[in-house]
């Protein structure tokens, strides 16, 4: 029998690690040119998250406009303790998803807490 204890932490333990810890989010919004399908829009949609996650290790989600043929928008979250490094890998997942040119940035925004 395995005898199982879990670690149990003070708000002093939490508060600590909170200090140091960052989240950096970034949505994209995309047009995709020349759609005419939802099965399109996934195939293109499934083609950046897949290549956004194996390259960068972050999660990304579909998080907007899930019904439009020719919009998407993505939702890309990653943890660190250095906001300028998060701010830097953000927009350099910005740059990719640019650079792979199976859909048009219409905005980004990126945002630390």
């Amino acid at each position: 029998m395995i005898d199982f204890n879990p670690i149990r932490f003070t708000p002093q333990h939490l508060g600590a690690g909170l200090k140091a810890m960052r989240v950096g989010v970034c949505v994209v919004e995309l047009h995709i040119a020349g759609n005419t399908s939802l099965k399109g829009k996934r195939r293109v949609v499934k083609s950046i998250k897949e290549r956004i996650k194996n390259r960068y290790n972050v999660s990304v989600a579909e998080i907007d406009a899930h019904d439009l043929h020719q919009r998407a928008s993505i939702g890309i979250a990653m943890v660190g303790n250095d906001s300028a490094k998060l701010n830097s890998e953000l927009d350099k997942i910005v740059n990719h998803i640019d650079r792979m040119h199976v859909a048009d940035i219409l905005r980004h925004q990126i945002e630390l807490l």
